[in-house]
């Protein structure tokens, strides 16, 4: 297992970028200023041991010297030894609707944003309980399965989207049946699944799901984002409004909060529907939950030591420094005879 320790240097990424496109700006100006002088006929005649491939092979060793050393900077390290804990906690597995309804903007800054920020909330406040993490809109995918390892859980939330899934609706039938698969049935752990959703749910199946999995034990709490009011779906581009989703129709579609669904889901499973428009709220209501759920013992498997491997990337973007200062713009001997660029 790898991870980054210094993260804050990932900006440095940028450079080999800015420095293709200052290349690709430099390579117009020359051939505008060239030719205003001679042809490119001209110009070969006049210069014939200047390589025309010499100048991209440079740029070349330079990105990828820049890139190891970016990577050098960042510092990935290798899990070298891993050891068994043992926690006291419950299986936390949160399903995530990403449909484009989750866009509409009657809770700041946006239903999934909310979503997303109050899922990273809950996280904060846990400490030997187990995450998983399912996204869902006409389809349910997992992102994150079972562990204890917090911060990339946090990673994959942040870069939930709802482009992430192209099959649009909310089918949380699906979302329930794949969290399902995320329980260790040899584990006798308290299994909890939290839906964050608008509840706007396109099939009847939902309250079959959730009957199953009270029948394997999974305890469902829903948490409703969004305003009874409903509201269009904003089309942004640069973060300004286009227009708004419009159905088949050509009419635009309004969306809004269906709490009744998502208290259904819950009540099947005896489990709580939650007001999500308060964070506090909704994080004091989940942390009273977890506290009066039954904690059991398990082993966890953790990396407790990590090994740096800067040095492979340094030494690598060293080496294309290297090359790339021995590469000169005129032609290469042996090559010159070879002709594989056509360089006559």
């Amino acid at each position: 297992m790898y991870q980054i320790e210094e993260i804050s240097w990932l900006w440095l990424g940028i450079i080999p970028i800015l420095v293709v496109m200052l290349f690709a700006i430099d390579r117009i100006w020359k051939s505008k200023i060239q030719n205003k002088f001679a042809s490119n006929e001209v110009i070969l005649k006049l210069s014939p041991n200047i390589s025309l491939f010499k100048p991209y092979l440079r740029i070349i060793m330079i990105v990828f010297s820049l890139s190891f050393l970016v990577l050098a900077m960042i510092n990935p390290q290798m899990g070298t030894k891993m050891e068994t804990f043992k926690r006291f906690g419950v299986d936390i597995v949160f399903a995530i609707d990403v449909s484009r309804s989750m866009l509409a903007e009657d809770v700041a800054p946006n239903r999934l944003e909310k979503s997303k920020q109050l899922v990273n909330q809950i996280i904060n406040t846990l400490s030997g309980d187990r995450i998983g993490i399912v996204a869902y809109a006409g389809k349910a995918f997992p992102q994150l399965p079972i562990t204890t390892d917090y911060s990339s859980g946090k990673m994959f939330l942040q870069n939930m989207n709802t482009d992430m899934i192209s099959s649009q609706g909310t089918a949380i039938d699906e979302a329930i049946q794949l969290a399902t698969t995320y329980f260790d049935d040899e584990n006798k752990i308290e299994r909890i699944l939290i839906i964050i959703s608008d509840g706007e749910d396109h099939n009847d199946i939902s309250l079959d799901m959730a009957k199953i999995a009270a029948e394997k034990g999974i305890i469902i709490y829903t948490i409703g984002v969004g305003m009874d009011k409903g509201v269009p779906i904003p089309i942004k581009k640069n973060g300004i409004v286009q227009s708004y989703k419009k159905d088949s129709k050509g009419e635009v579609v309004i969306t809004k909060l269906n709490k009744e669904v998502l208290s259904n889901i819950a009540k099947e499973t005896n489990g709580e529907y939650i007001e999500g428009l308060d964070t506090k709220f909704v994080i004091d209501r989940i942390k009273d939950i977890l506290n009066q759920t039954e904690k059991k013992e398990f082993e966890s498997k953790k990396f407790s030591e990590y090994k740096d491997q800067f040095q492979w990337f340094l030494a690598i973007g060293f080496l294309f420094l290297f090359i790339e200062v021995f590469l000169f713009d005129t032609k290469t001997f042996w090559l010159k005879k070879l002709n594989l660029f056509n360089e006559n």
